[in-house]
């Protein structure tokens, strides 16, 4: 299945473009939410993050306090790369399940026609970029990320701390294939989403469906 990984910084609009690739018919996965369906009390990746953050991240039953572990694992750059480290090598295994075709001797078709990963945070998840056909960065400047944040009701002192976290827009966009401007407050992201599903044959290009019409 081709598969394309959409990485953006916090407030870039990345979210937005992958819920848009799904209502063009892309099987999502949020990688978010794939690591905390890892987070299965008693596993060795929830003990693994207790000995690394401190035993009180854990609830009664067991569980990630969540709120608890962003606290600490999204305190510095070095808090994040241990929180990596642990989570890493199992997420790469999950991934690697839902998005490779399975070795058989029939031929069947896919469900979906393509892949879209959203990769919230893409430093030290290189290794896995060998998985994707394509690498996608939604891009938007500092200020601007910045700005709609706030307006979103985060506060400012959070947003400059996940923010610290993250690769800056230029090494960010080096990692990419395609990079998808989204500085604006309009509908060009959605037409260059469009843009990007029409060359890749995902749908058809405005002229067709203007002739098909």
């Amino acid at each position: 299945m081709f598969t394309v990984f959409v990485l953006g910084n916090i407030a870039s609009g990345k979210s937005t473009a992958c819920r848009y690739f799904e209502s063009r018919g892309a099987m999502l996965i949020d990688l978010d939410e794939l690591a905390k369906s890892l987070y299965v009390p008693g596993s060795d990746i929830v003990n693994a993050l207790a000995d690394e953050f401190g035993w009180d991240i854990l609830d009664e039953e067991g569980g990630i306090r969540r709120s608890i572990l962003a606290s600490r694992a999204f305190a510095s750059p070095d808090s994040v790369a241990r929180l990596n480290g642990i989570v890493h090598p199992v997420l790469i295994e999950q991934l690697s399940l839902r998005i490779l075709d399975p070795v058989c001797c029939t031929v069947s078709s896919p469900r979906y026609p393509f892949a879209v990963v959203e990769v919230s945070a893409p430093t030290g998840f290189e290794d896995a970029f060998g998985l994707a056909d394509e690498i996608l960065v939604i891009s938007a400047p500092l200020s601007v990320r910045r700005e709609r944040a706030i307006q979103r009701g985060m506060v400012p002192s959070d947003f400059d701390a996940r923010s610290a976290c993250q690769p800056d827009e230029s090494a960010l966009c080096n990692l990419a294939t395609t990079v998808i401007d989204n500085s604006a407050a309009d509908n060009s992201l959605f037409e260059q989403l469009d843009s990007w599903l029409a060359c890749h044959g995902f749908i058809d290009t405005p002229d067709k469906e203007e002739a098909d019409a």
